[in-house]
């Protein structure tokens, strides 16, 4: 599966923003599905992620509340809603994708053999 996000940009403190993931290849309700994310200097980390068949999401603590990830398997599509965005939440957003994830290892970047190529979200104070 190949995977294509979008939606990434300037906004300002308390503004929102949506991020779209698509995926091409078959079979996409199979994969779960997962959005991170990696600020200048830091690690890769979770934001969020839905299991295959609409399952309800998992959420970053540092984000929930703000965040609503959703899933459209008609459209090959997961989206990130985000809203009162902070400072700190500027970053290069990725998506990724996997057959086998386990609920254990769901926030585990190593989990996810497929990536989408990133969508940076600036946010000014």
């Amino acid at each position: 599966v190949q995977l294509q996000a979008s939606g990434g940009g300037l906004v300002q403190a308390g503004g929102s923003l949506r991020l779209s993931c698509t995926a091409t290849g078959q079979s996409f309700s199979t994969y779960s599905m997962a959005w991170f994310r990696q600020a200048p200097g830091k690690e890769r980390e979770f934001v969020s992620a839905m299991k295959r068949y609409n399952s309800n999401p998992f959420y970053a603590d540092s984000i929930l509340g703000r965040f609503t990830m959703s899933r459209d398997n008609a459209k090959n599509s997961v989206y990130l809603q985000m809203n009162n965005l902070k400072t700190e939440d500027t970053a290069v957003y990725y998506c990724a994708a996997d057959r086998q994830v386990i609920n254990s290892s769901i926030r585990r970047s190593v989990s996810y053999d497929y990536w989408g190529q990133g969508t940076q979200v600036t946010v000014s104070s």
